[in-house]
C-alpha cells in the first residue's frame, strides 16, 4: 500500500497527513516536591513551572528548586515565574536554578520584560490577564507590542484576572481570543482535568497551563490530578 504523501495545512504551516495531529504542550506549574516533578515528567508534561514569587502558596526557595530539579531529564522546559521582580532578584534566581524560560506574571510592560531577558539572555513569556472588558483587538495589540520588543519574546500566556496574580482557578470567555492568535498562545486559567479536552477543542492553543487546577489543596499539587490533566489533554488531541 503506498504511502500517503503528507500535506501542508495552509492555515498553521504545519504538516498533517496519516497519523500526524497537532500536539498540545502541557506546563504544570507550582511545583514543590519530588512527587510533582515526577507526577509532570512521568505523564509526558512538556515544561514545569517554579513560581519565584514570595507572596504566592506556590513559591519555592531557589535552593530547594535546584535540589528538585538534580534529577530532571533533558527536554523538559524549566520555567521560573516572576511577580514584579528587579533585575537582581531574578538573576540571584537564575544563579542557582536552571530556568530556561521566564514567565513575567505581574504588572511589567513589555518593555521591561525585554530589557529584563536580554540583560539574562533567557527567552520570556509574558502573562495576559484577561479582564471582560477586553476585546479581541486587545488581545492581539498586545501580542504586537510584545513580539515588537525584540527577539527574547516567546510567546503570550492568557490567563484570569483575579486579586493578586495567578494561580486563582478562574476561567475567562475563550471566545475572546482570535483565532489566528490562538496556535500562538499558552491557555491558562481555571483549567483542569475536567474542561482541558473542551478548551483544547474550542480555542486550539499551541499549549495549556494548569496550576490549580491540579491540586489537594491551595498549593498543594495531587499527583493524580496531575496525571489525569495530561490525559486528558492528550486525548483531545487524539480526536480527529
Amino acid at each position: 500500500m503506498a504511502a500517503t504523501r503528507p500535506r501542508r495545512c495552509h492555515g498553521h504551516g504545519h504538516l498533517t497527513g496519516v497519523n500526524m495531529s497537532k500536539r498540545t504542550r502541557i506546563k504544570i506549574c507550582g511545583l514543590r516536591t519530588v512527587e510533582d516533578i515526577g507526577a509532570a515528567v512521568d505523564g509526558g508534561a512538556d515544561a514545569i513551572g517554579l513560581v519565584f514569587y514570595p507572596a504566592s502558596p506556590r513559591h519555592i526557595e531557589p535552593a530547594a528548586a535546584a535540589a528538585l530539579l538534580a534529577g530532571l531529564p533533558p527536554y523538559v522546559t524549566v520555567t521560573g515565574l516572576f511577580v514584579n521582580a528587579t533585575p537582581e532578584e531574578v538573576g540571584a534566581v537564575l544563579r542557582q536554578v536552571p530556568v530556561s524560560l521566564l514567565q513575567f506574571h505581574g504588572d511589567e510592560t513589555p518593555a521591561e520584560c525585554a530589557t529584563l531577558a536580554e540583560a539574562l539572555n533567557r527567552p520570556f513569556m509574558r502573562a495576559l490577564r484577561v479582564t471582560p472588558d477586553m476585546q479581541a483587538d486587545d488581545l492581539l495589540e498586545y501580542e504586537r507590542n510584545c513580539r515588537a520588543t525584540g527577539r527574547h519574546f516567546s510567546g503570550l500566556l492568557l490567563d484570569a484576572f483575579v486579586e493578586g496574580y495567578g494561580g486563582g482557578g478562574k476561567v475567562f470567555d475563550w471566545s475572546l481570543i482570535p483565532k489566528e492568535l490562538a496556535p500562538r498562545v499558552v491557555l491558562s486559567g481555571g483549567l483542569n482535568a475536567q474542561n482541558a479536552a473542551e478548551a483544547v477543542r474550542q480555542v486550539g492553543p499551541y499549549g495549556v497551563d494548569v496550576s490549580s487546577g491540579v491540586e489537594r489543596a491551595k498549593g498543594i499539587k495531587d499527583p493524580a490530578r496531575i496525571r489525569d490533566f495530561i490525559a486528558a489533554v492528550r486525548r483531545a488531541d487524539a480526536r480527529p
